[in-house]
């Protein structure tokens, strides 16, 4: 009898080591769940309007914009798709939002380990043919606003910019860009967002400027732009 109660608590003992080992494999093999927060972005600098500023909403690896210089529209980024759109309520309709603002390239998701794939991504998603030229090279870790960040030197056609990523949030704090402008997260509030929050109601119709674009080309308002030498293009 004390053979086979010996035998049931190391059979126990080895049944809880092996239930703790599979559930400690499990939370091991799930993957990490993407951040939400809510934060403001502060632009300064060459190019930017006095006082320009934008809030954030991110969840799921998508982003809500709402900037003052885009009064009463929303921009939605999915970089799972990837796609930016700029969406105008008052109108009930969404477009692609290319070049429209600079946040939806710059202030999105990305690899704390390698930011320049996703910038890289949005950039052709917004119109700008950067494909293979982007370069990003680590410069060490710096504290921004008091949050630990990768700094990294950022290399593209468009010239010289450098960006902060938070490693925890998987996202960027603070950009200098080329033209010298510096744009800031401030007031970052880890917290869940709604998920209506980032979808574009199924009323909305698409609107597509291009067709616009090709009725003026066969009016009489229609102006070619004049050709420019190879000389005048940089």
């Amino acid at each position: 009898m004390k053979g086979s109660s010996g035998m049931r608590e190391r059979f126990s003992i080895l049944t809880l080591w092996a239930c703790g080992l599979a559930i400690g494999l499990g939370w091991a093999t799930q993957p990490a769940e993407a951040q939400q927060f809510s934060a403001e972005v502060a632009i300064t600098g060459p190019g930017a309007a006095a006082g320009t500023t934008a809030k954030l909403a991110v969840a799921d690896r998508k982003v809500r914009i709402e900037t003052s210089e885009l009064p009463g529209d929303v921009l939605i980024v999915d970089v799972a798709v990837p796609a930016a759109y700029l969406v105008r309520p008052a109108q009930r309709v969404f477009m692609d939002s290319k070049q429209s603002s600079a946040l939806t390239r710059l202030f999105v998701p990305v690899d704390p380990a390698d930011p320049c794939r996703h910038w890289q991504i949005m950039a052709e998603v917004s119109g700008i043919s950067d494909s293979g030229h982007w370069r990003c090279t680590a410069e060490g870790r710096e504290t921004v606003d008091g949050r630990d960040t990768l700094k990294f030197a950022v290399t593209s056609r468009r010239g010289h910019s450098t960006g902060w990523i938070d490693a925890n949030l998987e996202f960027p704090v603070k950009i200098e860009t080329e033209y010298g402008a510096v744009l800031t997260m401030r007031n970052i509030e880890e917290a869940p967002q709604p998920a209506q929050a980032f979808e574009i109601p199924a009323s909305y119709r698409k609107f597509d400027p291009s067709g616009v674009i090709e009725q003026m080309k066969r009016s009489d308002i229609w102006v070619e732009p004049p050709l420019q030498s190879d000389a005048g293009v940089r």
